[in-house]
């Protein structure tokens, strides 16, 4: 029978490390003269992806939590940090007037939302020129209407006010950046218009257009339900073809089978042995590789159903674990 190799990890210092790989990211990228923001997103997306591969579920179920604390956090700091270098922004814009310095930002939002709702509707005639060619997720036309709120959700935030406050005060040759403070007040300009214009048009350009029904074929709680009952059934699969000579005489496994037969959602009896532990500790890890493998090849399931499922076996992880 394969045993469980589950290696303890402290959580506490997974969520250190995982708070502190965004700056050495950062300052390597910045360091050979490349973008340090770009290069956190693009290692954030990387370490998300992989993040069953390194870190443990009791990390992953803190991680949450800490994450979404620490981005509330660091929105609100972004912000403050704009206001507060506001004043010096604008006594050095070198020679251009604070009126000039305002129409730059408001053409440059003109040009930003202009190039939004074209990308929208050109992401569309792509799709439909391409469903002729090849597999798309939704080959239904959207219409005029769907593009334009696309488009029209265009606001900039924070990630705009970082790029902008990542540009360097200063040159190799020590002479300072060209015009740094005007791309400053030009990026805190289109993200104030943006939020504003926007942001609270939204709501009023949702109820107007009155948007088509997009009929799915199933809701999310349906989906939801479709996918816990192909997760049971994958898993007595396993049992019954991994352990099929020991299916009779083994209580343990008859316990587990009787779990995902009635789709239970999890073991009560906490006195539960090493042998059935080990074997349920495999079966979530499979399990999670199977969501994992669903997530990649079915783009009929909405990518946060599974991540749901996931945490949920997170959770039933850490529950047989510290038994």
């Amino acid at each position: 029978m394969k045993a469980h190799k589950y290696l303890p990890t402290n959580a506490n210092v997974d969520i250190v490390l995982s708070l502190l790989t965004p700056y050495i990211i950062y300052i390597a990228a910045e360091e050979v003269h490349s973008s340090g923001v770009l290069a956190v997103v693009s290692g954030g997306l990387l370490l998300s992806n992989n993040r069953h591969r390194f870190l443990s579920s009791r990390s992953r179920i803190q991680g949450v939590n800490v994450w979404e604390s620490l981005c509330f956090i660091l929105n609100g700091l972004v912000f403050m940090l704009i206001g507060l270098d506001l004043p010096q922004i604008t006594s050095g814009l070198e020679g251009i007037s604070i009126t000039a310095a305002v129409g730059y930002g408001v053409l440059i939002t003109f040009v930003l939302i202009i190039s939004r709702l074209l990308s929208a509707y050109g992401a569309v005639v792509v799709t439909l020129i391409a469903r002729n060619f090849i597999t798309v997720a939704d080959t239904r036309n959207p219409g005029y209407k769907t593009p334009f709120i696309l488009g029209w959700t265009g606001m900039r935030g924070v990630v705009s006010l970082a790029a902008a406050l990542s540009i360097p005060v200063y040159l190799d040759n020590g002479n300072g950046f060209p015009q740094r403070n005007l791309i400053l007040f030009i990026t805190f300009i289109v993200v104030l218009l943006t939020l504003l214009i926007q942001g609270l048009t939204l709501p009023y350009f949702i109820k107007k257009i009155n948007l088509p029904a997009i009929y799915d074929p199933l809701s999310r709680e349906e989906a939801s339900i479709i996918l816990r009952k192909d997760l049971s059934e994958y898993a007595l699969n396993y049992l019954r073809t991994t352990y099929q000579d020991q299916l009779e005489s083994n209580i343990s496994l008859q316990q587990l089978i009787q779990k995902w037969e009635h789709h239970s959602k999890g073991i009560d009896d906490e006195s539960i042995g090493n042998e059935l532990k080990s074997i349920y500790l495999d079966l979530i890890n499979l399990q999670r590789q199977w969501l994992i493998d669903k997530n990649k090849e079915d783009q009929s399931i909405d990518e946060s159903i599974i991540r749901k499922q996931m945490y949920y076996l997170d959770l039933e992880e850490e529950k047989v674990i510290h038994f």
